[in-house]
């Protein structure tokens, strides 16, 4: 890529393309541009080749999507395929109709098989039955990186893959009914301490093992990524390290300084029992985590602190 090369981030305003966004100026890459879905309507094939025709950027960073946590693609199943669909071949298909020099997709560890052996490597991928709450999130996000795998294949297109682990920081969606378990936590923690509350129910039985990365470094990586690969196979980005969600918990707890109760209402699913991605292939090109657990969840907090009024709650 070049300096000047025109980067359209797909979905700028989320925690994951606001974070690109932040790592590709901070790296000298002067013309960034993104539009919000008022402004751009992704599952609009019309709306998006006119943009596309208009503005022909260099380079796409797909990192919109319809996302949430276990409970809302438990209810929304449908949403979740035909949403993510649309926007994925829409900006895929036009990349490579208006002949875009690079294109990074984000999908997501959720794809690899709920029995998937640990760690994950990136060849897991279509070797067993997907966990079953978040199936359709992830058939939707296979069939994105197979697509960047099948353009490459057949008109040559630079059109590379990521899939990052769990992710956490600045611009998280905080809303309980779609949030993920990090901002989940510190929300309740936060709210809890606030209220003088003094138990906080958080869901499944905590034992699940699972990885985080903080965002500002899964962005330093995406840039890396479109700064020295064009391989087809997709790369894992993450840490390598795992912890339970009751340990989770209790990290997101003290830092919040919250004192009361954990009460964990096992009636509630688990998710995948264990999910940890294998990050040689990556730290194999060059590059690792720098942020540890510790100190990116006390980043978080403080920046939910700070922008509680404007977060998604």
């Amino acid at each position: 890529m070049e300096k000047t090369d025109k980067i359209y981030v797909a979905g700028h305003r989320g925690l994951v393309g606001s974070a690109i966004v932040r790592s590709l100026k901070e790296k000298g890459y002067t013309n960034v541009i993104g539009r919000t879905h008022r402004e751009l309507d992704l599952c609009d094939q019309a709306a998006v080749r006119e943009f596309f025709a208009s503005e022909k950027p260099d380079v796409v960073v797909l990192a919109a999507a319809k996302v949430g946590g276990i409970n809302a693609n438990n209810t929304k199943p449908a949403e979740f395929a035909y949403s993510n669909l649309q926007i994925q071949c829409n900006v895929i298909q036009s990349s490579h109709e208006y002949q875009v020099k690079k294109l990074l997709f984000l999908g997501s560890t959720c794809i690899y098989p709920k029995m998937a052996p640990q760690p994950i490597p990136e060849d897991a991928l279509l070797t067993g039955p997907l966990e079953e709450t978040n199936e359709a999130y992830a058939v939707a996000k296979i069939a994105g990186l197979e697509m960047c795998k099948f353009y490459k294949r057949q008109y040559g297109d630079d059109f590379i893959s990521c899939m990052p682990t769990n992710l956490y920081g600045p611009y998280d969606n905080y809303d309980l009914q779609g949030s993920h378990v990090m901002p989940a936590m510190i929300r309740k923690f936060h709210e809890a301490k606030t209220a003088g509350k003094e138990t906080v129910e958080l869901w499944g039985t905590g034992t699940p093992l699972r990885e985080f990365l903080y965002v500002d470094d899964m962005a330093d990586a995406c840039v890396f990524l479109l700064e020295n690969y064009s391989g087809e196979q997709h790369v894992n980005i993450g840490t390598g390290k795992e912890l339970t969600i009751k340990e989770l918990a209790e990290l997101v707890k003290k830092t919040v300084g919250y004192e009361g109760e954990i009460v964990w209402n096992t009636e509630m699913p688990d998710g995948t029992p264990r999910k940890l991605t294998d990050v040689t292939k990556l730290h194999g090109l060059g590059w690792r985590h720098k942020v540890e657990l510790e100190e990116g969840v006390a980043k978080a907090y403080a920046w939910f602190c700070e922008n509680v009024e404007q977060a998604r709650m």
